[in-house]
């Protein structure tokens, strides 16, 4: 086996990237790059019958857009090419009949709808004790056929995995699985054991729904007398349902795909951030990573045997960290097409904007929301203006709005600091407190109990013109709530 360490990932080109398999790719590309080694991409498409147009492409777009860059695979070339199962159709047949020339392997002639090739606990191993006489006749008359494991029916498989431990399996709880198809095909248990040795796959990893199959997949490396790879096998992701109680996570449980996260507004460095934590912990309570400090720390050791939950929350405050980290123009400028103020009179604001928002958001899909009312002012209840700690009435509202409406008539300088001074001096004039005067002039001008930014900032946004139209609107309303 070489002495450089190479891991692959090795996805089904059935639809979108689950977060299970993202994880798998991650921690895949995590323990090569800390090793010094190399990452394979090899696509196992040989279930036509799932295959789904563009789905390879997703995959692609998917490890490109989180950083995960293999080094070798379909799209980049290396040496043990093709990285493209189906491409690689023809070279599975001769191990299988290796196989079956070592006793290792038999043909199988049941059909699928034939009984009594079936037993309560699947195929009953029927064709296994055919003689060589049969099976030459068999094949004489071009009967279809596929190719079985001949699984040992006695003693134990066992294993040494870097994160379970030892592992033994009773040889009979297994089945003689299918190795070949009758189409010619390989199975994914049987091609992804040739390939992974063709291509010198030191260690494997992946989620510990394997487990159950890994006995046969050593008695296959065994069969050849191939050195085996080492293997990790991840923990299950749940996900929290409506009731408090877990199960694996699936689309019942909100956005689970990368894709869907991404168009959701979360940045893809941190839902990395965030799947790395999940069945993995560095030796130190820090939380947020980039992707190299992930390299620099990352360790086999850290992995954990108890399935991790995804937690919605904590992927929002991990994101929101990402989002602070971020510079003021990039933050700007990803948010942008989530705001909705192109062409618009908040075009020229949206520095000022997006300033106010970073650091109030959890995900980029929220600036829609909290951006709404500086492009329309909705309907809002004027029980809002009632604030026991800043003594705010409809009374002391409406006669605080009319002095700000006629101080802002005259203010000639529309910018922050100016806007502030002039409300400032006017909460001194009236004999109140500042927080007393902004109170109802923010109410007024976003109808909303809390805002991005305060007063004078959602003022400068908004504009004189539109500021006073809102001001007015809201004495307006309040007078008619003081006489309801």
């Amino acid at each position: 086996m070489s002495d450089v360490v190479r891991t692959r990932f090795a996805p089904s080109p059935t639809g979108y990237m689950h977060i299970g398999n993202l994880r798998t790719a991650l921690f895949a590309f995590l323990y090569a790059r800390s090793q010094e080694g190399r990452f394979i991409l090899r696509i196992e498409d040989t279930d036509q019958g799932r295959y789904v147009e563009g789905a390879t492409d997703i995959i692609y777009d998917t490890l490109r857009t989180a950083g995960l860059h293999h080094d070798e695979g379909p799209d980049v070339g290396g040496d043990f090419g093709p990285y493209v199962q189906s491409q690689r159709k023809d070279m599975y047949r001769k191990y299988a009949e290796e196989l079956v020339a070592k006793g290792e392997a038999y043909y199988c002639f049941c059909r699928r709808d034939d009984k009594e090739a079936e037993s309560s606990e699947g195929y009953n191993r029927h064709c296994r004790s055919l003689s060589a006489g049969q099976v030459k006749e068999q094949l004489a008359q071009g009967m279809p056929y596929v190719i079985r494991q001949r699984i040992p029916l006695e003693g134990t498989t066992s294993w040494d995995d870097l994160v379970y431990g030892t592992i033994s399996v009773d040889n009979r709880t297994l089945d003689d699985q299918i190795l070949l198809k009758s189409d010619g095909m390989p199975t994914y248990n049987f091609a992804n054991v040739i390939d992974d040795h063709l291509m010198g796959i030191t260690h494997i990893i992946r989620g510990s729904e394997y487990l159950s199959s890994n006995p046969k997949y050593i008695l296959l490396y065994r069969a050849f007398g191939w050195e085996m790879p080492r293997y990790i096998h991840l923990p299950l992701i749940n996900g929290q349902n409506p009731d408090g109680t877990i199960s694996k996570l699936s689309k019942r449980h909100g956005a689970v795909s990368f894709q869907a996260l991404v168009e959701d507004g979360y940045l893809p460095e941190a839902i990395i951030n965030y799947i790395a934590l999940l069945g993995w912990s560095p030796k130190s309570e820090q939380e947020i990573f980039s992707l190299d400090e992930l390299v620099k720390l990352f360790s086999v050791t850290g992995v954990h045997k108890s399935p991790a939950v995804f937690d919605y929350k904590k992927l929002d405050w991990v994101n929101s960290q990402h989002i602070v980290m971020m510079s003021d123009e990039e933050f700007a400028d990803k948010a942008r097409p989530y705001a909705g103020i192109d062409s618009t009179p908040l075009e020229g604001k949206w520095t000022k904007i997006a300033s106010l928002l970073k650091p109030r958001v959890n995900k980029l899909s929220e600036v829609a929301e909290k951006t709404a009312f500086l492009k329309q002012l909705g309907a809002y209840d004027t029980e809002m203006y009632i604030n026991k700690k800043n003594k705010s009435t409809f009374e002391s509202s409406i006669r605080i709005i009319e002095n700000v409406i006629g101080a802002l008539d005259a203010e000639e300088q529309w910018n922050e600091e100016a806007l502030y001074n002039t409300l400032s001096s006017l909460a001194q004039s009236l004999g109140i407190k500042e927080g007393q005067l902004f109170w109802p002039v923010r109410i007024a001008l976003s109808g909303l109990m809390a805002t991005p930014g305060n007063a004078t900032d959602i003022l400068f946004i908004l504009g004189k013109e539109e500021s006073v139209s809102r001001l007015e609107k809201g004495v307006e309303m309040l007078k008619k709530a003081s006489l309801a």
